[in-house]
């Protein structure tokens, strides 16, 4: 039963990333991924509010590890790191990385602390 909760919520977190990526970057005239960025922040948000949630783990395989898997993207972002880097644009491929994890790691820590965790 698990599995099948984390493949329906991996049903919808997987075209929920596609459509916000293509929408934030399509607002965006620049080489920077800010559609992987956005989603990936957003997601690691999520996920620490989940994870300080009082959740049984029915509603843990679907929301977070179905849903917020699928809806962050640790692939995408190092393709995309790689890329910047390969095409000349190094100044960004570092500000992708490196601010990709603070940025990711500082909203898990602020979903924690709206969840009550942290404080």
């Amino acid at each position: 039963m698990t599995v099948l909760l984390v493949a329906l919520g991996a049903a919808v977190g997987a075209p929920a990333r596609y459509l916000a990526d293509r929408a934030v970057q399509a607002r965006h005239d620049s080489l920077f991924p800010w559609g992987t960025f956005a989603v990936n922040v957003f997601g690691s948000l999520l996920l620490g509010l989940l994870a300080g949630l009082p959740l049984g783990p029915g509603w843990s395989a679907l929301l977070g590890t179905g849903f917020c898997g699928a809806l962050t993207t640790y692939s995408t972002f190092s393709f995309e790191t790689l890329k910047l880097a390969r095409d000349g644009a190094r100044l960004l491929a570092v500000a992708n990385a490196v601010g990709g994890l603070l940025a990711g790691l500082g909203a898990a820590y602020a979903g924690l602390l709206i969840a009550g965790v942290v404080g």
